[in-house]
């Protein structure tokens, strides 16, 4: 390392005897008694005169920019020699928080050898859990963190055949669990407390749900209800609501149309529920008087397979999934959704708003290509793509869920026709 005057300074003395293949010439004047560490120069003591310099106006001068404010110079730094669009620009022009130096990444961190049609997350005694719904292996999966592998692992299972899904409740001390079932009736398992297992609670509306195809948890008037989604020819939705120890049916919803998807979400400070079918285009329901009814249906909409709703800047916005055609982005203008962007997406069973730290994702699986993620650009309003997931590639991709165990991200992505697999959310700072 040299000094200011291009002469090198040594901190501790040098065990002789010196190697001959030391590059004497230019090094200067050894100290006395030799040296073996080279001792950086202070910034302070090496001043440098960067004016007239060149510079490349990206992420590598953004400590630069940020640096200058802090000191007192009233002279010119410098100007951009690019990229183009700030060519020829003063440094201190430029405004700092127009530049994006800070970037993600999904990197794959585990394997979970079954297949799986569904994933939730839930938090239970203070601890993240997931719980993957595993029709071929006819089970809900419960897992938690391991603190000493660093790696998930099982914690309990429950005997469900034909799942297609598993969606957790908890209590306080208690934890419920809906499996919902293509065959052999829906249950309802409960954990009275933290020591104790998951046990058959309740057989749940037997004679109403016929083929589920998917259930949501929503709280109405204070109370915790699930919504399972009936996707039989003669079926019909089913509000289920908490009365006493069990859950009741409440109320049938949308009865022959055969509906593939519910969400729940709340829009003008009212509970709202969107239910999407193989006949019709989706409809909305809003919570008036105690029940649920029709308030209005999407437009242009046809053929959705599922929604998924997220906010953003005070926004409402829905992700529609279509295999044929283009999945769509809606917004709530107040009276209904508008179409706002339109994604290629043949072969897609999930379209999946996720916000992982402060970055709000939206994940478009596919059977016959490689899952898309897409991250809402705040300036445009719009989806952007961000990358593919894999190695290794998701085969047939169904459900996301994503959580934070450790100060660590992760998303996990349910596939029917290859194993979950679990993937670990990075920051990049691309000025350091």
């Amino acid at each position: 390392m040299t000094d200011c005057d291009g002469s090198y300074v040594f901190s501790t003395p040098l065990v002789g005897p010196y190697p001959e293949s030391l590059p004497w010439e230019g090094w200067g004047a050894w100290p006395p008694g030799g040296g073996s560490r080279v001792a950086a120069p202070s910034p302070a003591s090496c001043p440098r005169d960067l004016r007239g310099n060149p510079f490349q106006c990206d992420c590598r001068v953004l400590w630069l920019l940020q640096w200058i404010p802090t000191v007192n110079a009233s002279v010119g730094t410098g100007a951009c020699a690019g990229p183009t669009a700030l060519a020829h620009m003063q440094l201190h022009h430029l405004d700092p928080k127009t530049f994006k130096c800070r970037a993600i990444e999904l990197s794959w961190f585990q394997t979970i050898a079954e297949s799986a049609l569904g994933v939730e997350a839930f938090s239970y005694q203070g601890e993240p859990h997931i719980v993957l719904a595993q029709p071929f292996a006819g089970r809900c999966l419960i897992l938690a963190w391991d603190y000493s592998l660093q790696r998930f692992r099982l914690e309990e299972e429950l005997s469900a055949p034909s799942v297609v899904s598993c969606k957790p409740l908890v209590l306080g001390p208690r934890l419920f669990m809906l499996a919902a079932r293509l065959w052999g009736g829906s249950q309802l398992w409960a954990r009275p407390g933290p020591d104790l297992r998951l046990a058959p609670m309740q057989a749940l509306a037997p004679r109403r749900l016929l083929r589920p195809n998917d259930a949501e948890l929503l709280w109405l008037d204070g109370q915790p209800c699930f919504v399972v989604a009936d996707a039989s020819k003669a079926g019909s939705t089913t509000l289920l609501c908490r009365d006493g120890p069990g859950f009741y049916p409440r109320q049938s919803l949308h009865a022959w149309h055969r509906d593939t998807d519910a969400e729940a979400l709340e829009l003008d400070g009212r509970p709202h529920l969107l239910l999407a079918s193989a006949s019709q285009r989706p409809v909305l329901f809003h919570w008036f008087g105690g029940r649920f009814e029709r308030r209005t249906d999407i437009p242009e909409a046809e053929d959705v397979y599922a929604t998924h709703h997220f906010q953003a800047g005070g926004d409402v916005f829905l992700c529609l999934t279509r295999y044929i055609g283009d999945s769509m982005v809606m917004r709530w203008d107040g009276s209904m959704f508008r179409l706002l962007q339109q994604l290629p997406s043949r072969g897609a069973h999930v379209f999946q708003p996720l916000l992982i730290a402060k970055d709000q994702l939206a994940i478009l699986g596919s059977d016959f290509a490689f899952s898309q993620v897409f991250r809402l650009e705040p300036d445009k309003g719009l989806l952007e793509p961000l990358q593919e997931l894999g190695p290794p590639a998701l085969v047939a991709p169904r459900a996301f869920a994503h959580l934070t165990m450790a100060g660590r991200r992760f998303l996990f992505a349910a596939c029917f026709k290859g194993p979950t697999q679990i993937y670990q959310h990075h920051e990049l700072d691309l000025s350091a």
